[in-house]
Formats: C-alpha cells, sequence, structure tokens
C-alpha cells in the first residue's frame, strides 16, 4: 500500500533550479549527486528536511537541494543547527560541512555537539585545503604542506577527523570517499538513520588546489591494497586476495598483518556497536594521513539518548512539576530583579 504522506520523489524532486558553481571535476559534485540520489530512496519528507552550513566550498551545498537550508558564518553550522534540532525534533538536521570550517574555527561547536548527541547528520568534507579561499592549509593538511599561507611548509600536526569524533564520543562516526557513489550512499544512509550525532567524513578531491591528495588510495589500481573495509561482524581484512589483516597487539594498538603469518582466527572481528570507544579509535589510528593503508566504513554505531529527547523530556517534567511557564508575564515583569 502506497503510503500518502510521503510521496515518491526522484532526484528531480530533490535538486534546486540554482546553477552549481563549483570547478569542473570539484569531488563536491559527486557528493552531492549521492545524496540527492539517496533521498528518494529515504522516503524523506522535503518539508521535514534541512540543511545547515557554514562557510567554504561545501557550504554552498543547500542551495543546491530542493529543502530547507541555512547558511550560517564561519564554523557555526553545528551551534546553529543544535538549537533546530533541540527544537525541531521532527526534522531531519543535515550538517555540511569542511575541514577549515568544521575544525578550524567551528571545533568547539562540532565537539559539543558530538558530545552531547544532538541528532544531526553531519557530513564532514576533507580535502586538505582552504579551497574557497585559493589555497590555505587546513586542519588537516600534511606537516610539510607548502601553500599560500604555509610557504616554508606547514609546521602543524594534523587532525584526524575520525579519531577526533570518536574521542568526543560521537554514537555514529564513519568514513568514505568521492570516488565510489554506492559507498558514499550507504554510509550517508547508515548516519542518517541513526539517532543522535552522526558523523561521516567524506575524503573529497580539490583538484584545483590539492588535486590528487587521496590518489594513493582511492585510485582503482590502489584501492584493493590500500583501503580496509570495515565489516560489522566480519574479520578486518583486505588485499587483492585478502591476504592482509588487522590485529590488536598488546598495547592495545590495531596492526596491519600478513593473514597467512597469524591465522584468519586471530584477525580483529569488527564490531561497531561496542559501547567504549577505544576499539575504534585505535581502528581510526591505522593511518595518520591518505598515503597508507586506510580503514573506510562505519568505525562506530552505538545507541545512546539524543540531546533533543532529553531536553524534551526535562520540559515536560518540569511543566508537570510546576506548571506552564508564562513568557508573557516574563517580558512584563520589568527590568531589575531582587535575588533572595
Amino acid at each position: 500500500m502506497t503510503d500518502l504522506a510521503t510521496p515518491v520523489t526522484t532526484r528531480k524532486d530533490w535538486s534546486s533550479d540554482q546553477e552549481v558553481r563549483w570547478c569542473p571535476g570539484c569531488g563536491d559534485y559527486s557528493i552531492l549527486t549521492a545524496v540527492q540520489l539517496l533521498m528518494p530512496e529515504l522516503g524523506a519528507k522535503r518539508e521535514d528536511t534541512v540543511f545547515v552550513s557554514g562557510i567554504g566550498c561545501s557550504s554552498r551545498f543547500p542551495y543546491y537541494m530542493n529543502t530547507y537550508g541555512v547558511h550560517s558564518i564561519h564554523g557555526r553550522a553545528p551551534a546553529l543547527a543544535t538549537g533546530l534540532a533541540v527544537a525541531r525534533p521532527d526534522l531531519h538536521v543535515w550538517v555540511i560541512t569542511g575541514d577549515g570550517d568544521a575544525l578550524s574555527i567551528g571545533g568547539n561547536h562540532l565537539l559539543h555537539a558530538l558530545r552531547r548527541n544532538v541528532n544531526l547528520t553531519i557530513i564532514l568534507f576533507n580535502n586538505q585545503i582552504y579551497g574557497l579561499t585559493k589555497g590555505q592549509y587546513s586542519p588537516t593538511s600534511e606537516p610539510g604542506k607548502v601553500t599560500k599561507s604555509t610557504p616554508l611548509g606547514s609546521l602543524d600536526h594534523p587532525y584526524n577527523p575520525v579519531s577526533l569524533a570518536l574521542g568526543a564520543e560521537a554514537s555514529f562516526v564513519a568514513r568514505t570517499h568521492d570516488l565510489d557513489r554506492k559507498h558514499m550512499m550507504e554510509t550517508f544512509r547508515r548516519a542518517y538513520e541513526h539517532r543522535g550525532a552522526a558523523l561521516v567524513e567524506v575524503y573529497q578531491n580539490c583538484n584545483v588546489f590539492n588535486d590528487g591528495a587521496f590518489d594513493a588510495i582511492t585510485s582503482k589500481d590502489n584501492r584493493p591494497s590500500m583501503l580496509i573495509p570495515l565489516e560489522h561482524g566480519k574479520p578486518v581484512r583486505f588485499g587483492a586476495n585478502g591476504e592482509k589483516g588487522v590485529v590488536i597487539d598488546g598495547h592495545g594498538s590495531a596492526v596491519i598483518v600478513d593473514v597467512d603469518q597469524v591465522g584468519e582466527d586471530n584477525l580483529l572481528v569488527h564490531d561497531e556497536t561496542v559501547g567504549d570507544p577505544t576499539l575504534a579509535f585505535s581502528l581510526s589510528r591505522l593511518s595518520e594521513g591518505p598515503n597508507s593503508p586506510t580503514p573506510i566504513g562505519v568505525f562506530r554505531d552505538v545507541e545512546r539518548p539524543d540531546y533533543g529527547t532529553l531536553v524534551q523530556s526535562q520540559l515536560v517534567d518540569a511543566a508537570a512539576r510546576k506548571g506552564p511557564g508564562d513568557l508573557g508575564a516574563l517580558l512584563r515583569s520589568g527590568t531589575t530583579w531582587t535575588v533572595a
């Protein structure tokens, strides 16, 4: 039976009439396409969907979605989206951000949205560069990166966005890349269906200011030996013939091994539902950057109450004990008060 409350839609229904203005060949196009194709499959309603962004190339995203959208200020998208998600728990709120927007000026806001478990689907485009402002180094740029703002090479130690999210105990954390639409769509689906703070890092190529930053792991020839697929309930192994695997050593660190030397029975079996984020964090540290074997997929997916639900419950309890507040009386109560 057709659900009349949720009309069938197509990608065209989710695409706005705005001209998409990214550089030709930018990875943002593939992410936009993946989301526009996914929304009809989710059975989502445009009137219940909001895309919130900050500042950066990725933050043009809300203009291209035929939904409600907010283009906020630099780094503040998680804060604005938090207010919206808490006040309107019936909405599906997406945050679209980049490595500079989310992890530099917006780092504090992102951390608190994650630790509070606000019901947000956060897509973090990571191209390891500032693209909109024409090629300065970002919080995820590798050490030694020569850019317009680091002519002698960056001295900064970069963030690992997945490790950062796990450290904040986000209840859903995943990674994908812009050259695999199927993997992107499935990862975004999982994030959307998760109730709570969901962060997905997307390795996204900036073909103008940082072209080929992820070629070492995402090119078709390199994927079998460089991408480590994380699949719940399965041993963590990779390679053209599954010859490589991951084990946890005596120090609790994830390390790469030859399967024929340790045996498949000794490989780590991935469990994304473990409450303690330690194991997922160990997996996130397998690679310090996109130049060595790198895990992709869902690192963590655990259930805990989302912030909006807790706030609404607290308000109901307060009203039951003290009765509803009178906002009008508060506004007319004068400009001074006495503290007993």
